[in-house]
């Protein structure tokens, strides 16, 4: 899957036409990537996210990047890690999918993702990455109109995470 690349960044400095955002249901900033996406983003990406009415989990919304380098921000809201009898494995493909359609959507052809769910919301990572992986190879199998998803990680731990679940579906990357 030449098409997926993990890489160690911030997802704030890419220059990509959209970004996703792990966001929470209100859509309003907070911690991790959600507020480092607001914070880089400007005080116009939290006035249009308030024009939004939220998100539910699994779901996607598009914003303008304004002072991002990325065109437009897409929000996803990753679920809480509960044990997983939750339908989270579901809920957590749902919003790379969910992302991945709203892009094509839009005609956007380069997408960047952080490690949905793997911070304050408690996600396995092992597990979160299998998913990531998969569903975006899977979305990819059925459009050649995106040419590049940069999966971000924001540690070296969830890179070899990812890294490895990449070897897992392919082991030529």
């Amino acid at each position: 899957m030449n098409r997926i690349q993990i890489i160690l960044d911030d997802i704030t400095c890419l220059s990509v036409d959209v970004i996703v955002n792990a966001a929470n249901e209100s859509l309003l900033g907070g911690g991790g990537v959600d507020g480092a996406i607001h914070r880089a983003a400007g005080h116009e990406l939290l006035a249009e996210c308030r024009t939004l009415k939220g998100c539910p989990t699994g779901q996607a919304k598009i914003t303008l990047g304004y002072q991002l380098p990325a065109r437009f921000v897409i929000h996803t809201v990753g679920p809480i890690w509960r044990g997983g009898a939750a339908g989270e494995a579901g809920l957590l493909a749902s919003c790379y999918r969910c992302s991945m359609e709203l892009a094509i959507g839009q005609g956007l052809a380069t997408l960047a993702f952080p490690s949905i769910s793997c911070g304050v919301y408690g996600y396995p990572l092992a597990q979160a990455a299998e998913i990531a992986v998969s569903t975006v190879a899977q979305v990819l199998s059925g459009n050649d109109q995106i040419r590049k998803v940069y999966l971000v990680c924001f540690n070296a731990e969830v890179f070899a995470a990812y890294t490895r679940a990449l070897g897992l579906l392919s082991p030529t990357g």
